[in-house]
């Protein structure tokens, strides 16, 4: 189904004064928002040493967005033979999701297998599942919960979400992702930040801001 962006969202710099207060800091340094430590956390969870395991720091930035893995599921994928390793090897850490073939999330591609392994262990849900895959593959793999499923008026059931947002992204000429872009250098949060995590941090506060 098409992603439906609500009109706000295609104001730049709308966007941009969102991304500001996301990632600003309260007096003293600590983040107004836990959630912009998610990605830098310790290097981000793509950085070589860590991009094809999972780290303590894994389960503590997914915490910044409200996700609690309980510990014994942390201790099972942490632990060898760390489950996620082979997986991982195979989910590409430099791809941005405008630039994959549908092959790379597909239901049959290692990124759907890593996320179906990982709601295997108990205590970890789906929503739970997505938010560590979208920390070791930040610029493939987007975050989903509930406030996104409601900006974005999404179905109960939504096995679609990641190749809607990869069309989206690609639609008239990648006009989105170059509006994503855009927002994020008027903002001046950093290029370091990947546009899934612009969409997803503009769309998730928006809605708080509506009471989603």
């Amino acid at each position: 189904m098409t992603l439906k962006i609500p009109a706000v969202l295609w104001d730049r710099h709308h966007v941009a004064g969102l991304l500001r207060r996301y990632w600003a800091d309260l007096p003293g340094g600590a983040p107004a928002y836990t959630g912009a430590r998610f990605e830098r956390l310790a290097g981000g969870g793509d950085h070589p040493e860590a991009a094809n395991h999972f780290t303590p720091a894994d389960f503590i930035a997914v915490a910044t967005l409200s996700v609690d893995v309980p510990v014994r599921a942390a201790l099972h994928l942490l632990e060898p033979p760390n489950p996620g390793s082979r997986l991982l090897l195979h989910i590409p850490a430099d791809l941005e999701l405008a630039e994959a073939g549908e092959r790379h999330i597909a239901e049959s591609s290692p990124a759907w297998r890593l996320w179906r392994s990982l709601r295997d262990v108990d205590g970890i849900g789906p929503v739970s599942a997505g938010k560590l895959l979208a920390r070791k593959r930040p610029r493939l793999l987007p975050v989903y919960d509930s406030v996104i499923k409601k900006v974005f008026e999404r179905p109960p059931t939504d096995l679609s979400f990641w190749s809607d947002v990869r069309c989206a992204l690609r639609a008239d000429g990648r006009r989105l992702a170059a509006h994503l872009e855009d927002a994020r250098d008027v903002s001046g949060i950093g290029e370091d930040i990947s546009i899934l995590r612009v969409l997803d941090t503009a769309a998730w506060l928006h809605g708080r801001d509506m009471g989603l």
